[in-house]
């Protein structure tokens, strides 16, 4: 249950911002090899933490150095201050997804994409009207379609176990989420374009040199000053993954002729433009996504156990029995614990979980003991991490709970942030940058155990890190009885 500070952010001391930035140059190399390999992502920021006894202070930003100019920020790590990113008449959002620096435009054909706009640009409520727009006209499509690639994901994963013992769950979720995607966005399986099997590589080989900065690949300790010269000290030029974003691009182009007709006839933005931003929002926000989702997902419905397990297959197959078989958007919602096994796994790990903004005036933030004053211009860093596994919000916090959202547990739903805004009561607009698609994430989500536990009645796995995500292995996987 939800325990706040007693204190109003009225009574609470204004505090100065603890922490600082180090020499010039060095400050910023120095926090960034305690991020990568001293100390880790996530003891980075609990030693800081400790250190200042405080949920607000300064620091570097990884990758700082040459790739981002201006490194320093100001990290908010609880439930009470992160949610000053959200409010963009405050905190500016341009060039900030990436963080503290930003891929060339080379990469996406020389456009800014709508992801990297601030809700005062024209083009960005154009594009985000464009994006909802397109999702609305295809809603009738995301159930059966996203079932019809799971009937393919689940046999490849039999069969791998049958034949090897384990299943690589990432690799196979890539090639199924691809597939959805594109089939979703562009009406048709890339199988039969010049893309055929190729997708998710040739994407991921796009998205590699543009999230190089953010990621380590755990090498031995002696390696780490080589791996972070070539991963963080000098961005890659887009020309070397130029020939396979030509074949996604031409790929897109050339099957996606309904939403590029939209976007040219409804919201009069040109079909190479459109084409550039409909291959970001598929390849970028929802492949990108879907790649660190979905292993999170499962890994974390594994280590609930067979309790869990048999409570989900219990409440899936009465409810899709009361249902006559079918499932839909009004099945789904009757699943209590089905909604909050997702919320959890959102809650403990976001898919993405770092937020950026640079102050647009003098603003005063609180945590849940003081207040501080960010200036203007100043970068605010926010870590889902963190504010997810907030103690003062959540019991348990670094504890997977799968009912923890049931009941009188859903008034917590206010505290999870994953989309870039809450999940209880925020909702994507043209004027916010909340994820366009945060209710398909978790339908999605929610599809997939639904149609894993009609299937299954328990499996193992195991995990581990990989570059930005978990890495899931299936170990075993019992067929339902």
């Amino acid at each position: 249950m939800y325990s706040s500070s007693s204190s109003s952010p009225s009574n609470l001391p204004l505090k100065p911002i603890p922490g600082d930035y180090g020499m010039p140059l060095f400050g910023a190399i120095k926090d960034r090899y305690d991020y990568f390999y001293n100390q880790g992502r996530d003891n980075f920021f609990k030693i800081r933490m400790e250190k200042y006894q405080s949920t607000v202070f300064r620091t570097n930003m990884p990758p700082g150095a040459l790739i981002a100019q201006n490194p320093k920020v100001i990290a908010l790590l609880d439930a009470e201050s992160f949610p000053i990113l959200f409010d963009t008449t405050k905190v500016a959002k341009h060039d900030v997804l990436d963080g503290t620096y930003m891929p060339s435009t080379a990469y996406t054909g020389g456009y800014r994409m709508c992801a990297y706009l601030d809700p005062s640009e024209p083009n960005h409520a154009t594009l985000k009207r464009y994006f909802a727009s397109l999702l609305a006209s295809k809603h009738n499509q995301f159930i059966p379609l996203f079932q019809s690639s799971l009937s393919d994901l689940f046999p490849k994963l039999e069969e791998q176990i049958s034949k090897d013992g384990k299943a690589d769950f990432n690799s196979l979720s890539d090639d199924m989420s691809f597939n959805f995607v594109f089939e979703l966005f562009c009406g048709q399986s890339p199988s039969k374009t010049t893309l055929g099997s190729k997708g998710p590589s040739l994407v991921t080989l796009w998205l590699f040199p543009q999230l190089a900065p953010q990621i380590t690949f755990g090498l031995p300790k002696f390696l780490m000053f080589a791996e972070d010269f070539l991963l963080h000290t000098f961005s890659y030029p887009a020309f070397l993954v130029k020939p396979a974003y030509q074949k996604l691009y031409d790929a897109v182009y050339e099957s996606a002729g309904s939403a590029l007709d939209l976007a040219e006839g409804n919201f009069g933005i040109s079909r190479e433009e459109t084409c550039h931003n409909l291959l970001f929002l598929a390849g970028f926000n929802a492949f990108g996504g879907m790649k660190l989702l979905f292993p999170a997902l499962i890994k974390w419905v594994a280590s609930g156990g067979g309790n869990l397990h048999r409570q989900l297959r219990n409440e899936i197959r009465t409810i899709v029995k009361e249902s006559e078989g079918k499932i839909t958007l009004s099945t789904l919602d009757k699943m209590t614990l089905t909604k909050s096994v997702v919320f959890e796994a959102l809650r403990i790990e976001p898919p993405v979980p770092y937020q950026y903004g640079k102050a647009k005036e003098d603003i005063v933030v609180h945590s849940h003991d003081a207040t501080f004053e960010i200036k203007k211009g100043e970068m605010i860093f926010g870590n889902q991490n963190f504010v997810g596994k907030d103690p003062k919000v959540f019991e348990n916090p670094e504890e997977f709970v799968g009912n923890r959202f049931v009941g009188e547990g859903e008034k917590l739903l206010k505290y999870v942030y994953w989309s870039n805004g809450r999940q209880a009561d925020d909702h994507p607009t043209a004027e916010n940058k909340q994820c366009a698609g945060k209710d398909l994430v978790v339908l999605m989500s929610r599809l997939m155990l639904v149609e894993f536990f009609l299937r299954y009645d328990t499996f193992t796995v195991d995990s581990g890190t990989l570059l930005l995500g978990s890495s899931v292995t299936f170990k075993t996987l019992t067929k339902a009885s």
